[in-house]
């Protein structure tokens, strides 16, 4: 079973694994391209790093194409990238010392040489890659590695430094005969490059001392970079003299691009030209309407490409930077997405953030909605009232063009055809702040609301007496006191909150457990406590779900538990949840054992979706009692193995899973029920010999039968559909695949009024 935990242990030789991509139609990508931590270039192209992907735009064409976990990359941080225009490829560095290569029939090769090395694991950081002669110097935290590009074999190690010998090398160059080292804190190193012993140290000398973090050359100079912000020159590599004009900031990148070099500082970037005269520079504060922080930049033509923290690629002109352009693909504002609602056609994300304690953090982001025809169109801080954390995006079941966001501190948005049209706070409705005796602190800590079937909109308002508030349908506010089970106001802290079939509100409740309240039997509360003689809850909810069974699963942050029924409220016992047991190995475990739970989301056919913080993504059985998939970053395109948030876009199944280092969805099969048999659609029609996965019959009603035969009338395949959907593998009841030849798919409804005839053809 999946639930152990096992440790793999990999013996890695010196040579490269080739990587695929992922899944193909399986998994789609939709990662922020905003934060830009290096870029690229060739003649004719441009390529650019963010955290985990990569964009390329061919200058001549125009074409931009993305590289991310889908197409195989690496879920790590991405440090540095280059790409070689002699063999063609692209080397991409991470923070932890991983190595890919993407050549120019975009296979993937992986090298773990230096993750290997008997090093400490926070100094295997690749800084920079610099070309010469068909090897790649690769500097590190820890010192220089030699790679030949052309074998793709990994050579010398140079440790330069005496005392530590693990030094911290920002970037080489070879200048008249010498391999310089840019170093932290010991200052710019050089030996010669013909010296067959550079292992050794002792043939290493300084040419200067500081703290240097980055070096260039081209034919007549030398040229570094010093932390204190000043840059140097030196047309010998022994003297050196100031390069005007003075940078400060220090710079955080320096290159040599067409002859030309660029120096890069958070605030302002400088293009000399060959004799290191200034050609132009441009200012972060020129680009009109964004707060800019350059993090890096290079030439391609007559454009200067501009790599930003957080505004993705700007580019300009060289000789003119007055107009300036943005290159980067459609994507979302971070990677970081907190929490999305897929529950229509339209894809809602927020980026707002809590503390451990739910606290606020002034997250001031907006918010970003996605269409399949229109891609991603972000929504900035000041377009939705200057409201900071927005954290959970809620979508008006009775107008889809309606959508509420909780502002966990600045109250509730009101959108509507993505326009703010009403911003809820203590001044205009029933919320409030909290009762702090600081007047000029104002919070209105708001969480995920929810409707119920009368279109009132439910919610919680923390840290109050009377934290329960509920907008009716005809405009007005009620509140709810809750001190009979929350004396302390202090301990009103919540974050989700579910409407069950019955009107139950089901209140996620940090350290008090689920918390159950309905209007129409006397304002009832009922709480599920923590603790394993009260409620049997075994730590803090952090989420819960209710299944198409009335079940509520909740998810802890140490394992999962789930009440039999929602009806169990309705009682006068005290409620109480139970372990789900299954067995492995013909032992009885407790399901997801002191697992911390982030979400569970519950799809068409009633299996569970639970992500964890640590842990990737699982998905059940109705019952649990089977693992059906399980989701991480090591065996999957999934960028991350903490996961946010999930969500079903519940007509395609498809599944979301929001990371702290971006999104990606799983296509699954699981949608929700027709209320008739009026769309059911076969696909693929027809199976072609290439393909290899299963034909998938959607549209159908819950409880379904799907029988298929032969053009003979022989029965293959037999199904009773969870939800609105079946997959079929093209076997003969798993026996066998069948042959080619038109078949026939007969469904009928639960109780026999509705049917429906299709045909599928399979071509082997």
């Amino acid at each position: 079973m999946l639930m152990k935990k096992i440790i793999f242990f990999l013996v890695i030789l010196s040579l490269p694994q080739y990587l695929t991509a992922q899944a193909g139609q399986l998994w789609k990508g939709y990662f922020s391209y905003s934060g830009i931590k290096d870029v690229s270039q060739t003649n004719t192209s441009f390529f650019a790093a963010s955290e985990n992907a990569i964009f390329v735009k061919n200058t001549i064409s125009g074409d931009v194409r993305t590289i991310n976990t889908i197409d195989g990359l690496s879920s790590q941080t991405i440090s540095t990238i280059y790409q070689s225009p002699i063999q063609n490829k692209l080397l991409i560095g991470y923070e932890n010392g991983l190595l890919l290569i993407v050549d120019k029939d975009n296979k993937i090769y992986k090298f773990v040489d230096i993750i290997n090395k008997q090093i400490p694991p926070n100094i295997k950081k690749i800084n920079h890659f610099y070309e010469y002669e068909n090897n790649i110097y690769i500097s590190c935290d820890f010192g220089i590695v030699r790679f030949n590009l052309s074998t793709q074999l990994f050579g010398d190690t140079y440790f330069i430094g005496t005392s530590p010998s693990e030094i911290k090398v920002h970037q080489t160059t070879v200048f008249k005969g010498f391999l310089y080292a840019a170093t932290d804190q010991f200052g710019l190193k050089r030996a010669d490059i013909t010296n067959p012993n550079l292992i050794d140290a002792n043939n290493w000398t300084t040419a200067v001392t500081g703290n240097f973090n980055g070096v260039v050359s081209t034919a007549n100079f030398l040229i570094c970079s010093q932390g204190s912000g000043q840059n140097l020159s030196s047309s010998d590599g022994i003297s050196f003299s100031t390069l005007n004009p003075f940078s400060a900031p220090a710079a955080v990148d320096i290159r040599i691009c067409q002859d030309q070099l660029v120096i890069t500082s958070p605030n302002k970037i400088v293009v000399y030209n060959e004799n290191l005269n200034v050609i132009t520079q441009v200012l972060a504060n020129q680009v009109p309407n964004i707060s800019s922080v350059f993090t890096s930049a290079t030439i391609v033509g007559e454009k200067l490409y501009m790599g930003t923290a957080e505004n993705g690629v700007i580019t300009t002109t060289v000789t003119n930077n007055s107009a300036f352009d943005f290159i980067t693909p459609s994507g979302p504002i971070l990677n970081n997405i907190f929490s999305v609602n897929a529950t229509t056609p339209n894809l809602w994300a927020v980026y707002g953030d809590v503390t451990e304690s739910l606290a606020p953090l002034g997250q001031r982001r907006g918010y970003s909605k996605y269409t399949v025809d229109a891609g991603w169109k972000n929504y900035p801080y000041s377009a939705v009232s200057d409201a900071a954390d927005l954290v959970r995006v809620t979508v008006n079941p009775f107008n889809i063009n309606q959508i509420f966001i909780a502002a966990h501190g600045d109250g509730l948005l009101k959108i509507e055809n993505e326009v703010v049209t009403k911003h809820y706070k203590p001044e205009n409705s029933g919320l409030e702040y909290l009762p702090f005796s600081d007047p000029n602190y104002k919070s209105c800590r708001i969480e995920e609301p929810a409707f119920d079937k009368k279109g009132s909109m439910w919610l919680t308002n923390g840290l109050l007496k009377s934290p329960l508030k509920v907008l009716l349908a005809n405009g007005n506010w009620q509140s709810y006191n809750m001190e009979a089970l929350l004396p302390d106001f202090m301990d009103a802290r919540f974050t989700k909150l579910l409407v069950d079939k019955n009107s139950t509100k089901w209140m996620v409740a940090r350290g008090n457990g689920l918390i159950g309240f309905n209007e129409n039997y006397n304002n009832k509360f009922k709480k599920i406590p923590v603790g394993e003689d009260d409620g049997n809850l075994p730590a803090i909810v952090q989420a819960a779900a209710i299944d198409n069974r009335n079940q509520i699963w909740i998810g802890t942050r140490r394992g999962l538990r789930m009440l039999s029924s929602v009806d169990a409220f309705l009682d006068e016992e005290q409620m109480k949840a139970k372990s789900i047991i299954i067995i492995d190995n013909g032992l009885a475990q407790e399901l997801m054992y002191e697992q911390f739970i982030t979400d569970i989301v519950v799809d068409g056919a009633n299996n569970k979706w639970i992500s964890t913080a640590d842990a990737g993504v699982f998905q059940f059985s109705p019952n649990g009692q089977e693992t059906l998939h399980r989701f991480n970053a090591e065996n999957s395109p999934l960028p991350s193995n903490y996961v946010n948030d999930v969500d079903i876009n519940p007509l395609t199944g498809e599944v979301f899973f929001a990371t702290n280092k971006g999104m990606v969805s799983y296509k699954g099969t699981a949608i929700k029920a027709a209320n008739d048999l009026e769309n059911v659609v076969v696909f693929p029609n027809p199976v072609r010999p290439e393909f290899e996965g299963n034909v998938t019959i959607t549209g159908l009603t819950n409880k379904a039968n799907v029988k298929i035969t032969d053009i003979e009338g022989n029965l293959v395949h037999e199904q009773i559909s969870e939800g609105g959907s079946i997959e079929w593998n093209t076997t003969a009841f798993g026996k066998y695949r069948v042959a080619s030849g038109v078949y026939m798919i007969f469904v009928s409804s639960r109780d026999g009024e509705l049917t429906k005839t299709k045909k599928v053809m399979i071509v082997r």
